[in-house]
């Protein structure tokens, strides 16, 4: 095994979730690709056509795991589940969040914003760190010299990546450049990560309200 082996793992963000209530679904279970989402899998799978992926997971969320389906199905590799590329926690989880009719306006729940740094209304940024460094390591392991797909969600993928490029962890959510279906690309040189990329194969297919401030 050479120590200047090259892989590469992307993460990739999961595609449009049909939610026409505009619920913050987080972790819960039933919440699928819409029709747009679908289309967006299959761009990527698309676009990854021509790559060397040996290695494909997904998040167990239903969402993910679609996700992930069409491009497992291009190269001949069994779609795998890890929790570890779950959605992070979130207290507001399965209520709509805003000041008018949202989480927002019930001032039981203002205590959950007291510290944005942690942040106090979900999962700690660390511990999200700690999760899918290990599973971008073992999906580098089991690709060696190949490239890997891993399925997840934005604010997992964003906090990796700011801890990989050396940012703080705590960020404005709105500026997250983690679209939908997005994939954001980490090179290994051996057991460490050299690079990180980014594209975003299905963007003409996300509605403009949802791309990243510039």
């Amino acid at each position: 095994m050479s120590a200047d082996e090259i892989t590469v793992v992307h993460l990739m963000r999961h595609g449009e979730v049909e939610n026409p209530s505009g619920i913050l679904y987080g972790r819960l279970p039933g919440y699928h690709l819409s029709e747009l989402g679908r289309k967006m899998a299959d761009r990527v799978a698309e676009h990854l056509a021509g790559r060397d992926i040996t290695h494909v997971v997904a998040s167990p969320l239903e969402r993910a795991q679609e996700t992930a389906t069409p491009v497992a199905q291009a190269h001949g590799v069994e779609l795998g589940s890890d929790a570890r590329l779950i959605e992070a926690g979130n207290v507001f989880q399965g209520k709509t969040f805003g000041v008018g009719d949202g989480a927002l306006r019930k001032p039981a729940n203002w205590r959950h914003l007291t510290n944005p740094f942690r942040p106090s209304w979900g999962e700690p940024y660390i511990d999200q760190v700690v999760r899918m460094t290990k599973v971008l390591d073992a999906a580098a392991a089991a690709a060696r010299g190949h490239e890997a797909v891993l399925v997840s969600h934005q604010l997992p993928i964003w906090t990796v990546r700011s801890y990989v490029e050396r940012r703080r962890l705590w960020h404005d959510p709105r500026r997250r450049q983690c679209s939908l279906a997005s994939l954001t690309s980490f090179t290994y040189r051996g057991d460490r990560i050299v690079s990180v990329g980014y594209s975003e194969p299905a963007r003409d297919l996300v509605p403009e309200h949802l791309l990243p401030r510039r």
